[in-house]
């Protein structure tokens, strides 16, 4: 179910992305209603949305009924713990055995010298 809302999120919201980058704005047509061009009004037209707009707020509501479900979805899990939970738990190694110490070398010790 998750998968599913996920896809239906990512293709939401690249179609949202897609279809307001085609639209202009109504600011496009204001340069047009000084002679510039032809429009139908200085603000753009007013009055029903056309196909672009109207799919446009369709996938905006998709798009926000789809990121508040995955918030559901991911607040309200049946699982306990996190992923630290479902690690593999490291085996604990026994201290290797210390090395027996070698004998001593006889003769002056150089720990006493200084440099000169």
């Amino acid at each position: 179910m998750e998968t599913l809302i996920w896809i239906l999120h990512v293709l939401s919201a690249a179609g949202v992305i897609v279809l307001v980058l085609l639209q202009h704005g109504k600011g496009a047509d204001m340069g047009a209603a000084f002679g510039s061009g032809s429009s139908g009004s200085l603000f753009g037209a007013s009055g029903s949305a056309n196909f672009l707009s109207r799919t446009t707020g369709v996938l905006a509501a998709i798009f926000f009924m789809t990121s508040l479900g995955l918030t559901y979805l991911s607040t309200n899990r049946n699982e306990s713990g996190g992923v630290m939970d479902k690690a593999v738990p490291i085996q604990s190694v026994k201290p290797a055995e210390p090395a027996p110490a070698a004998p001593a070398e006889e003769g002056p010790s150089k720990a006493t010298e200084i440099p000169e």
